[in-house]
């Protein structure tokens, strides 16, 4: 039996992932109130993946590298679409 984490949440802490989106939830509440932070909640929400693949990226380098690569090569997509994205336009 191996002793990798069978989760979705695989090399992220349980708690990380819905603490950002609470704090985008609340923010998104106070931008129906001030309408001009609601951009920054959407950036927020947007980045909470970021930040969660860095981490995982991070921290789990020495433990599992295939967890990291894959947290990486993640982040080069979002990298490509955003590129893409302004290459569109």
């Amino acid at each position: 039996m191996s002793n990798q984490k069978q989760s979705e949440t695989a090399g992220l802490p349980t708690w990380l992932f819905p603490l950002g989106f609470g704090v985008g939830l609340f923010a998104l509440i106070v931008g129906v109130i001030w309408p001009n932070f609601g951009r920054w909640a959407v950036y927020w929400l947007m980045l909470v993946p970021v930040l969660a693949a860095l981490f995982v990226a991070l921290s789990n380098w020495r433990g599992d590298r295939r967890l990291s690569v894959a947290a990486l090569i993640a982040l080069g997509g979002v990298g490509l679409v955003l590129l893409a994205r302004e290459w569109v336009k």
